[in-house]
């Protein structure tokens, strides 16, 4: 027993000093990338006489209702409500990984201006003001039961529509994987928009770092996820002092246009900074495992809208793609210039395509 404790902690010690020599040599190659974005942006983050968002109230958008929701794991999520009780139709907004409910700000202020339209948002376990696990991992099994109990609390009668980015679009498939006679000409769910998602094989992206990296992910996401428990106070404590590092990875990863509103960034920043490190550690293995193709086959009957970013690292256009071969009477919109957020980054386009897309779904509504 002992030579095999000893021998167990011999191959931590070295799988951790592989993550470290990986975080190493990652990091310097942000550094060097940080060092030359500065030099090229100036004081471009604090800069906003030019910014068309430096006055856009992101987070403060307020609601018609607060409501609390308890899932079955006995979690309270944050409810957000806005428009009539009785409209004809709802739509629930279902968020991403590590954003909140102001990921929709654009679209919940399109949603409000549309006749018989009523919106749901909330907070994804972990997220924004819902609660978090405070032991074990987040799984998107138990991510869907919680959207059905958001439906069964919110929008018990009615037709409802579907709006998930990234992980939400999972939450998504996650539902219809498990609750299917909810989907189909007829029943609860009148049609999906999927933003910027996958319905899978996540393994292969790169993230737009070198494959070598990226391919080793994987069978260290047991040392990751343990080690991002364990030392999470430090990882949020690092996380608040490198403000800076954070914004330029925020725009890395979340943007693709090359003058980008700082104002815009910061709020996506804001949103990361706020999701705890020990949440994101119970969330990244179950993400990565994530593989729900039979899934879609549920929305064969259903209007379907697939939008994505062409600037896309973490969720790029190929998934998309490979969404649009099992449901080829979906309608893919790819977005010029568009990162991970496209919804925020280039909203006039994505509300360009949702806003008739949930116009014609209104019961007794005018179709375009």
């Amino acid at each position: 027993m002992i030579a095999e404790s000893t021998s167990g902690g011999r191959l931590n010690r070295r799988k951790i000093g592989l993550v470290s020599t990986i975080v190493g040599v990652a990091a310097a190659g942000v550094a060097v990338g940080v060092a030359a974005e500065r030099l090229l942006l100036g004081r471009s983050r604090r800069s906003t006489d030019s910014d068309p968002y430096k006055d856009e109230p992101f987070g403060a958008l307020g609601a018609d209702e607060t409501r609390t929701v308890t899932t079955t794991n006995g979690l309270d999520l944050h409810v957000e409500i806005d428009g009539d009780p009785d409209a004809p139709l709802t739509v629930v907004l279902v968020h991403g990984f590590c954003l909140d409910i102001g990921t929709f700000h654009f679209q919940r202020k399109l949603l409000r201006t549309i006749p018989g339209v009523r919106i749901v948002a909330y907070d994804q376990p972990g997220h924004g003001r819902s609660g978090r696990l405070t032991a074990g991992e987040y799984s998107i099994q138990q991510l869907g039961r919680d959207l059905r109990t958001v439906i069964d609390e919110t929008a018990p009668t009615g037709p409802v529509v579907l709006v998930g980015h990234s992980m939400g679009g999972m939450v998504i498939m996650a539902l219809a994987e498990q609750y299917p006679e909810l989907f189909g000409v007829g029943e609860r769910v009148a049609g999906v928009a999927l933003i910027a998602t996958s319905a899978g094989e996540l393994s292969g992206v790169t993230f737009g770092l070198p494959k070598v990296l990226a391919k080793v992910r994987t069978p260290l996401l047991p040392v990751i996820t343990n080690a991002g428990r364990l030392t999470a106070g430090v990882w949020d404590r690092a996380r608040q002092a490198h403000t800076d590092l954070a914004w330029m990875l925020t725009k890395r990863y979340g943007f693709g246009s090359t003058k980008t509103s700082p104002a815009l960034v910061s709020y996506v920043e804001h949103m990361n900074a706020a999701t705890p490190t020990d949440v994101v550690a119970r969330y990244v293995r179950t993400i990565d495992a994530h593989n729900r193709f039979p899934a879609l086959t549920s929305f064969e009957d259903s209007p379907t809208l697939v939008v994505v970013g062409d600037e896309d690292l973490l969720t790029p256009v190929e998934h998309a793609e490979a969404i649009c071969r099992v449901l080829p009477l979906a309608e893919l919109v790819i977005v010029p210039n568009a990162g991970h957020v496209v919804m925020l980054e280039h909203h006039e386009a994505v509300d360009a395509v949702l806003g008739p897309f949930v116009r014609n779904l209104v019961p007794g509504g005018t179709r375009t």
